[in-house]
């Protein structure tokens, strides 16, 4: 789907040639000419409201080249209000040939960042996944173009952002809905390997013999019960002029979870498809990355594997050791992303990166405790936090911070091993996060649990290709900066 900004007004956009034409209507809009009064008399007539999501149609309207028109009102133009007006535009478009749209702004001008929440809304809510379906229906949508009366740099730029955001989140999105036997951890390695054929990308695939040799045995328990050879994949992105220290995404590719010998019920397991969300959100990154350019050095790394209750699988009250020579007590086998995470983050030490960032659909406690609104952001980096929180909000892909006390480790403690993979079920989310805290060195650490926020179920059961818009926000607004290192930062161990 092509993005594009225009410079015109509202009386221009009706000689423009599109399928539609979306008039995104705000209560201080000030317009004249033919369109504004047709809207104009549905206000008066109360046939059309400034209620967001209200909506006026008309097909073959006289003077005007698109054969759809609609009018939908954004209210004040909130966040929540513009991402009702196009959800309820699209649905009334829902089902027709439309492949051109063409949206006019009618209002004060919008901001960059208003630009970049209306396209990716669009782009979320005309998504198709086609890739397993006989008889799939592509999505038709190809062109959509935003016109204002007057386009600054800022608003341009804006839209090639939301561009490569769009193509960042719905690569996350094609793979995380991809079914287990169709998105195996070599088909994330090969989804790797062809992004490393765009500028600035490498990719290193590395299979069980090499985990193996690094010492990895956490990652390779989880592995043990799985037919699928495990892959750990290192994607590198590095523009020529970038000097700091890389930020490391760390992304849980369980391609898909039984639980292990720790039999998860069979209700909604088909939804363990979307157990390798977090890996699939780091190529929806690296996809964006590759789109834009930006002046950055980011690794993301991949530990991919099945999680199957096989006669070779590891069993709860196995002790396994991890790549920094600690030991783990498995409690739980159903508690594998953590395993597989911790071997990982020791692996990401070598990069002596500015920041790591892991990402994964770790608790079932983080759903309980947020939903589906919110990812759960664990640090004991206060600016690290602060900055990942604000590109939450920037990017309305948000986040909120959770407690990371000393005291939640406690339930950790092992008889038999230097930590226990599990702790009680109180503040599970948190003790999950404290495990991982155990694998974090000396650099700055956060961890992203997008167990709530991945995916969506029900009727509308789906990835969500969430968290790559707060990431992307995050890693641009680094762009031109270095970091400071940890003895810089302001630490906070009860944050």
């Amino acid at each position: 789907m092509k993005l594009d900004i225009r410079s015109n007004t509202l009386a221009q956009a009706s000689g423009i040639t599109t399928d539609a034409l979306i008039i995104l209507w705000s209560q201080d809009a000030k317009e004249s000419g033919e369109l504004a009064q047709w809207i104009s008399l549905a206000l008066r007539k109360e046939d059309f409201r400034d209620n967001a999501g209200a909506v006026l149609q008309s097909y073959g309207m006289p003077g005007v080249k698109a054969r759809h028109v609609l009018a939908v009102s954004v209210g004040k133009g909130q966040t929540g209000e513009l991402r009702k007006a196009i959800r309820a535009a699209w649905t009334a478009l829902q089902g027709k040939p439309i492949r051109a749209l063409h949206i006019q702004w009618v209002g004060p001008a919008a901001s960059p960042e208003t630009l970049t929440w209306l396209l990716t809304e669009l782009a979320d809510v005309s998504y198709v996944y086609a890739s397993t379906l006989s008889k799939p229906q592509h999505r038709k949508l190809a062109k959509v173009v935003m016109g204002q009366p007057q386009v600054s740099p800022a608003q341009a730029q804006a839209v090639a952002r939301a561009q490569a955001l769009v193509q960042g989140i719905e690569l996350a999105k094609e793979w995380a809905n991809r079914p287990g036997n169709h998105a195996t951890p070599n088909h994330l390695a090969q989804a790797a390997r062809a992004l490393a054929r765009r500028p600035g990308i490498q990719c290193k695939v590395l299979g069980p013999r090499e985990v193996e040799r690094l010492g990895m045995g956490a990652f390779l328990a989880v592995a043990r019960g799985a037919a699928e050879p495990l892959r750990f994949i290192v994607l590198e992105y590095k523009s020529r002029k970038a000097q700091a220290a890389p930020v490391v995404l760390v992304g849980k590719g369980i391609t898909f979870d039984t639980g292990g010998i720790s039999i998860k019920p069979a209700a909604e397991m088909d939804e363990m498809k979307f157990d390798m969300s977090g890996a699939a959100s780091v190529l929806g990154v690296f996809e964006a990355l590759s789109q834009l350019q930006p002046e950055l050095h980011v690794v993301g790394l991949i530990p991919a594997t099945e999680n199957m209750p096989d006669g070779q699988a590891i069993k709860p009250g196995d002790v396994v050791t991890s790549m920094s020579g600690q030991t783990i007590e498995i409690l739980n086998t159903d508690a594998e992303g953590r395993l597989v995470l911790c071997d990982a983050l020791c692996y990401a030490a070598r990069y002596k990166p500015a920041a790591v960032i892991d990402i994964a659909t770790l608790t079932g406690a983080c759903v309980i405790a947020l939903g589906g609104v919110r990812t759960g952001l664990f640090s004991p980096d206060d600016e690290l936090a602060q900055a990942l929180m604000r590109a939450g909000e920037s990017s309305q892909d948000l986040c909120w911070r959770m407690p990371l006390d000393d005291e939640y480790a406690e339930g950790l403690k092992s008889r038999f091993a230097d930590v226990a993979n599990v702790a009680g079920r109180a503040a599970g989310s948190v003790t999950a996060a404290k495990f991982l805290q155990r694998f974090t060195g000396e650099f700055a650490w956060a961890h992203l649990d997008i167990a709530g926020t991945a995916w969506r179920s029900g009727a509308n059961k789906g990835a969500t290709g969430r968290p790559v818009a707060l990431l992307l926000e995050y890693l641009l607004s680094l762009r031109g900066r270095t970091a400071p290192g940890p003895s810089a930062r302001s630490r906070s161990p009860k944050a």
